[in-house]
């Protein structure tokens, strides 16, 4: 068997929604998996300081963070994309000059607006944040802080179009719904991060898996060579699955490597 470059999104995908934790089953494909040659990476969305809960319970070769803004193999920073300082800054200012609120994402650190936000959502999300260890507030009209990425929040106050307009022409946004949207330098994606490693381990894209579930996980679901998704999954992704697992509860990881003879 040759070797594959198997690519695993974390929300929904490894980790089940409610519990937050990696089926055993998962665990032991994996694991499986790799004991089989394949490579095995973390594709995500997240922030690399917010992986230590999959890190916990799973073995892996590189974690491609920050819709691939970040990319980190064996241990080693092998890619890092840093927006301009000025640039940060301002985008900290406009987020709050067009009424939205959010969280702004880094390696290191993942920093919200000082104070209690008016928005609940963005309280959970800091809470969450926090049980990793990786929540730290400032002022944001103050100084540039060190992010990758961003997510923003928007109501019925907010000006979302304005801000939306002023992210042109270099940062992507990602509607995730509920005035939700992931804010990502633009040329940078799930998929840039897949052919960034493939590349590097000399794999040909033909032998490349992508397992996804949401919106945030198209780019790299097109781009694959084979592309799995999840029992429970966005309809955006289902033209370019070429299978459909069950869900991640119900041992659907598990069940796709081994229909899919990678184990």
């Amino acid at each position: 068997m040759s070797r594959k470059a198997l690519f695993f999104d974390v929300d929904g995908t490894l980790l089940i929604n409610m519990s937050r934790e990696i089926p055993k089953s998962a665990v032991l494909a994996i694991q499986r998996a790799r004991e089989a040659g394949h490579l095995v990476f973390i594709n995500s969305g997240r922030a690399r300081c917010l992986l230590h809960e999959v890190e916990e319970s799973l073995f892996v070769d590189g974690c491609l963070c920050g819709c691939g803004t970040y990319v980190e193999i064996a241990g080693r920073v092998a890619l890092h994309h840093v927006i301009a300082e000025h640039r940060r800054l301002e985008l900290q200012r406009d987020i709050l000059i067009f009424g939205l609120d959010g969280i702004l994402e880094g390696p290191k650190g993942c920093c919200t607006q000082e104070g209690v936000s008016n928005m609940g959502e963005i309280e959970r999300v800091k809470e969450a944040v926090y049980r990793n260890g990786a929540l730290y507030s400032t002022d944001w009209t103050e100084k540039a802080v060190p992010f990758d990425k961003f997510c923003v929040l928007a109501d019925k106050n907010s000006d979302i179009e304005g801000f939306l307009e002023m992210l042109n022409p270099d940062i992507a946004a990602i509607d995730r719904g509920h005035g939700l949207y992931e804010c990502v330098p633009a040329g940078f994606d799930k998929a840039t991060a897949m052919q960034f490693v493939l590349d590097y381990f000399q794999i040909p894209r033909e032998e490349s898996y992508a397992f996804g579930d949401s919106t945030n996980d198209l780019a790299m679901i097109r781009y694959a060579g084979n592309a799995v998704i999840m029992g429970q999954h966005d309809k955006a992704l289902e033209p370019y699955a070429s299978f459909v697992t069950k869900d991640v509860e119900d041992d659907g990881i598990a069940y796709a490597l081994e229909k899919l003879h990678l184990i």
